[in-house]
């Protein structure tokens, strides 16, 4: 028997057809038409309210929809000139940094040589931070330097900002470390 080629793309075609068919019937699907039902927006009886993205330097505006005082939505704010509604991947994941049942809302320490964590209260890392800051620059301490050069420095402490800082906040941060003297302070941003 002689099959041409427009033969063989016909029955070729064909049985495709009736074995994906067969295969879809068979899986129990129905081929009658489907009514398409919208999904009901999770911001449609939430209070908006307009933040700034929390990761970088650049300040993307950023809208916070709530629903009894929960998060149940961020996206960029479109009234923003600087990313007009649009956010970077960090920025389109401030909704899980919010909601994520692994973050961390309280206050943690772990004692020198122990292998736990344990809950302390925020006033007592506080005074515990201050405590060792003090410390740490009393015993590091130069007044001067061996060549009589006044300097009132400490090697022994670091200072980082944040990205997400503004310039009034690093100004007094950079005021803060250095009326304790030190001379190692670097923003996030940068580095």
């Amino acid at each position: 028997m002689q099959v041409s080629r427009r033969d063989f793309l016909r029955l070729t075609a064909s049985g495709g057809a009736g074995t994906a068919i067969g295969g879809l019937v068979g899986l129990g699907v129905t081929l009658a038409p489907a009514a398409a039902r919208a999904q009901e927006l999770r911001i449609k009886d939430a209070k908006t309210t307009p933040s700034i993205c929390p990761f970088c330097s650049v300040g993307c505006a950023t809208l916070i929809h709530t629903v009894n005082g929960k998060i149940v939505n961020i996206e960029g704010d479109p009234r923003s000139p600087h990313n007009e509604g649009t956010l970077c991947p960090k920025g389109a994941a401030i909704y899980q940094l919010h909601m994520n049942p692994n973050r961390a809302t309280k206050v943690l320490h772990r004692k020198p040589g122990a292998s736990d964590w344990e809950v302390v209260e925020l006033e007592w890392a506080m005074d515990r931070v201050a405590e060792l800051i003090r410390k740490t620059r009393d015993e590091t301490f130069i007044e001067k330097l061996p060549n009589g050069k006044l300097v009132n420095m400490t090697p022994a402490i670091f200072g980082l900002g944040g990205a997400t800082l503004d310039n009034e906040f690093n100004h007094v941060c950079q005021k803060f470390w250095r009326g304790l003297g030190v001379v190692a302070i670097e923003n996030q941003a940068r580095i």
